[in-house]
């Protein structure tokens, strides 16, 4: 099973983010550092404000199809750590496919997912935009196709556009833009724990039993995601 990746395999994302050597007898329930999940040489910052909340990071692309299949399980699985952690989402942008570097459809959609949020409303839009993109194959690669989607989607055309187009919304992409560089990602979906712990299907699927199929594979993963949440809160005590 391939996931989304910039031209890299999943053992040069595990070289280019400077991560620790494989170790063996990796579990779900007892995951092993370089097997199912890799740790930052360079931990980056996290809110300080948590208390003991430990902070989850998903790296995604509304482009990616298996970004879309994983939503579901995932946002169960965010449901009920309660207020064990604080869960944020962070766009990427890996550049125009046909490498010309002033076009890049997932900027667009990186705009699209931080509108929403500054309109409240990625509640209810955030898997209806999964949806008309992979089920409607609705192009969503352009402002215009995104100012027709909002129309549609019930928002006045104008004010959505306005905030769109706002200093805000630019000012979130750019920071988006600056976690994707300062976690090295390469590849979506990817999840970060407590700033310094990073797994994903492609991490987990590539040790033998991790699942057999996508739904399993995934569930597979975010148990080595509860086994990490819990390692980190740990520290936090």
């Amino acid at each position: 099973m391939r996931f989304f990746q910039k031209a890299l395999a999943v053992a040069g994302l595990s070289l280019s983010l400077g991560l620790v050597a494989v170790s063996a007898g990796a579990s779900p329930a007892n995951p092993v550092a370089g097997t199912d999940y890799k740790v930052l040489d360079n931990p980056q910052p996290t809110d300080s404000g948590l208390g003991k909340k430990v902070e989850v990071t998903e790296f995604f692309g509304y482009f990616c199809p298996h970004c879309n299949a994983l939503e579901p399980t995932l946002e169960d699985w965010v449901a009920k750590q309660g207020d064990k952690i604080s869960f944020k989402r962070v766009p990427v942008d890996f550049g125009d496919p046909n490498g010309d570097p002033k076009k890049s459809p997932y900027v667009t959609q990186k705009k699209l997912y931080y509108t929403l949020e500054a309109m409240a409303k990625l509640p209810e839009m955030h898997k209806k935009v999964f949806n008309a993109i992979h089920v409607q194959r609705q192009n969503l690669n352009n402002d215009a196709a995104v100012a027709d989607f909002a129309a549609k989607s019930g928002f006045d055309k104008a004010k959505f556009m306005d905030v769109y187009n706002s200093f805000a919304v630019q000012t979130k992409v750019t920071r988006a833009t600056q976690l994707q560089n300062a976690y090295k990602v390469d590849g979506v979906p990817m999840l970060v724990v407590d700033g310094r712990f990073v797994t994903s299907p492609s991490i987990v699927g590539a040790t033998p039993g991790a699942g057999a199929t996508e739904a399993a594979l995934f569930k597979t993963t975010l148990q080595v995601m509860d086994s990490l949440v819990a390692k980190a809160a740990a520290t936090k005590k």
